[in-house]
């Protein structure tokens, strides 16, 4: 069963690059804009991102059963919304909706304002921690783009951009993939496996995070141990061991146990054990309250003998399926509209890929994740046609115009 088959660990890297945005940020702080003085609600955004994040979670983990799970919840939060600054009516609407956003309580214009502020705090310099976020859009050099989507993506996402030559497939996805590695310090090496010559935009969203525990394991205690990773199997692997005060509780009503471990930065990383055999009710209930809850529950306690093992996960993940599950459906299709970027509705985003990696060891926690959007014209006319059921066939010579063999393939497996 999926339930007992998944490691106890694999809501680490969800949540650890979901917390920051939820308890980083005081509320309701207020952001210049050009033209006006809006109210940020912190809160509001930090909510959806969460709901979002849980609901990725949920659809990666049903498509992956049995695996690891890592990936950044916030990357692919940031990247949707900085595309959706080209979008346009129900397109848009999607795009938000699928964030988690109730259009009813937040307007277009305060979302990005709230991302915008997001990674100015993300980004501030800290002695205590590494942290990088950013955004870049690469252009296919006769591309013209809109000048509010352009002032938009530099003013509201800090975005750099790149002209780029997408007819060279090989050479646009290198330059791409070493911006991503170079960024991620190596981690994420390549976001992109294949780029299309029809590609005429790329946007792209990275992080990076390193930062040390505040109580760091001492490696001469690190022993090798069985990790248990189903009711049959279990695996060997360097398991760390730590006697400290730290915020712990027990969730007696959905059966597992939270450790909260802080880094010297003040930011934290929250592990949940479920009880055996609880994974799956304990992904079902992954929810904004659930987490909520947690947070004010959890309390300082002493952990005479706490074991976590040493590990390093990676990830590569193509998204548009899950997306399509989870709302977001006209950006894939010739009903996009995408005309907020060049101003006609002729682009349509044939892929968002993510990738993700996540070591924790002795001395803390290094992650790096990227989010990538590649963006490809309509052709005006696009015709499927799937011979995927019984037809005829009738083969015609020209001159005579006879038939020369005429057919009906109902099975085309048999002889």
């Amino acid at each position: 069963m999926r339930a007992e088959r998944m490691s106890p660990l694999l809501a680490l890297g969800l949540l650890l690059a979901g917390l920051c945005s939820v308890h980083c940020l005081p509320q309701n702080v207020v952001v210049k804009d050009q033209d006006r003085r809006a109210r940020v609600d912190d809160h509001a955004l930090a909510s959806s991102n969460t709901d979002f994040a849980f609901s990725l979670y949920k659809q990666l983990a049903l498509k992956n059963p049995n695996k690891n799970v890592i990936f950044s919840p916030l990357s692919v939060s940031i990247a949707l919304a900085f595309l959706s600054l080209g979008a346009r009516g129900s397109t848009l609407t999607e795009i938000l909706e699928g964030l988690k956003f109730n259009l009813t309580e937040i307007q277009e214009a305060e979302i990005h304002q709230g991302f915008q502020h997001l990674l100015q705090v993300l980004n501030q310099p800290n002695n205590q921690l590494q942290l990088s976020v950013g955004n870049a859009v690469f252009v296919q050099d006769q591309l013209k783009l809109l000048d509010k989507f352009i002032e938009d993506a530099h003013v509201l996402y800090s975005s750099e951009a790149f002209s780029t030559n997408f007819r060279d497939p090989e050479a646009a996805k290198s330059l791409i993939n070493d911006y991503v590695k170079n960024k991620t310090q190596g981690k994420i090496e390549e976001l992109f496996k294949f780029l299309s010559p029809e590609t005429v935009l790329v946007l792209v969203n990275y992080i990076y995070f390193k930062a040390q525990w505040k109580t760091r394991f001492d490696p001469k205690h690190t022993e090798q141990a069985e990790f248990h990773v189903s009711k049959n199997e279990t695996v060997e692997v360097p398991m760390m061991t730590l006697d400290l005060k730290t915020p712990y509780f027990r969730d007696k009503e959905l059966g597992c146990t939270l450790v909260e471990l802080m880094y010297t930065s003040n930011d934290s990383a929250l592990f949940i054990l479920p009880d055996e055999g609880k994974m799956q009710d304990l992904e079902a209930k992954l929810i904004p309250e659930t987490l909520t809850r947690w947070r004010e529950s959890l309390h300082p306690s002493r952990i005479h003998e706490l074991y976590l093992p040493k590990f390093s996960i990676k990830s590569n993940y193509e998204l548009n399926d899950i997306l399509f599950q989870l709302g977001i459906k006209k950006i894939f299709t010739d009903a996009a509209d995408l005309s907020g970027v060049t101003g006609t509705r002729n682009l349509v985003v044939s892929q968002v890929v993510h990738g993700a990696a996540l070591d924790v060891d002795e001395e803390g926690t290094e992650g790096a994740a990227a989010t990538g959007i590649s963006i490809e014209k309509l052709a005006f006319q696009r015709t499927t046609v799937r011979f995927d059921r019984p037809f005829l066939i009738a083969i015609v010579l020209k001159d005579t115009q006879s038939i020369i063999f005429l057919g009906k393939v109902t099975n085309p497996t048999q002889a």
